[in-house]
C-alpha cells in the first residue's frame, strides 16, 4: 500500500489543490483530490492486469471549478435539495442561498465541493482522510461544526467511504459524495446496458 501526493493546479484564488493516490496490493489506484475531498479516478484491473477507470472526472482542479457536475465530490453540509432554502430548528427558521429554482442545492455556492479541505493519510498507505471545518452560520447552518471523510483501500481491492461529522449546535447535517461511475470505463460510452448488483448488510 501507498499514497502519492502529486500537484493537481491551482484554484481561481491562487490556492494549491493536490491529488493523493492510493494504490493498493491488490492492484487498485485511486485517486483523489483535496478540493471538495473529491474522488477523481478508480482505476481497477480486469482479469488480466489492465487498469480501467470507471469513475468520471477531470484532468485537474480548474475542471472541478468550472464543471458545475460536482463530479466525486463530497457535499455538505447537507446534500440534495432543501424546498425554498428554508428549514426550522428548534424553532428557529434559517434560510440558505437559492441556487437551484426556488430551493437550495446541495448547499449552495460555498459548499464542500468548491473548498480546499485538510488532509492525512494512514502510516500503511491504505486511506486519505480530509477534514474541513464551517463556522456558525456559515452557508446559512448553525453550529460551529467539522466533517471529516476517509477514503480506504484493502487488499481485495474494495474503496470504502467514511464519514463523520461534529457541531456544537444543532442543525442539518447530511453528508453524501457525488461520485458518476460507468463500470466499463469512462469512454466505454453509455451505461444503460449495465446491471449492478448491491449487497446490503444488517
Amino acid at each position: 500500500m501507498s499514497v502519492v501526493k502529486n500537484d493537481f493546479g491551482k484554484t481561481k484564488d491562487g490556492k494549491t489543490a493536490g491529488l493523493y493516490t492510493i494504490t493498493g496490493k491488490g492492484g487498485m489506484e485511486v485517486s483523489l483530490t483535496d478540493f471538495g475531498a473529491t474522488i477523481v479516478s478508480v482505476k481497477v484491473p480486469d482479469q488480466n492486469g489492465a487498469l480501467t477507470d470507471v469513475v468520471l472526472g477531470y484532468d485537474d482542479v480548474s475542471g472541478y471549478e468550472e464543471g458545475g457536475c460536482y463530479f466525486g465530490a463530497v457535499i455538505g453540509r447537507s446534500g440534495n435539495r432543501i424546498a425554498n432554502g428554508t428549514f426550522t430548528v428548534d424553532g428557529k427558521e434559517y434560510h440558505l442561498a437559492i441556487n437551484d429554482n426556488d430551493n437550495n442545492l446541495h448547499s449552495g455556492p460555498n459548499g464542500f465541493d468548491s473548498r480546499i479541505w485538510e488532509t492525512s493519510f494512514s502510516p500503511d498507505g491504505s486511506s486519505v482522510t480530509f477534514c474541513v471545518k464551517d463556522a456558525d452560520m456559515e452557508q446559512g447552518y448553525p453550529g460551529n461544526y467539522k466533517a471529516a471523510v476517509t477514503y480506504s483501500v484493502d487488499d481485495d481491492n474494495t474503496l470504502k467511504l467514511a464519514y463523520s461529522s461534529e457541531c456544537d449546535a444543532d442543525t442539518v447535517s447530511n453528508l453524501t459524495n457525488h461520485v458518476y461511475f460507468n463500470l466499463g470505463g469512462h469512454g466505454s460510452g453509455s451505461i444503460e446496458g449495465h446491471m449492478m448488483r448491491m449487497e446490503v448488510e444488517g
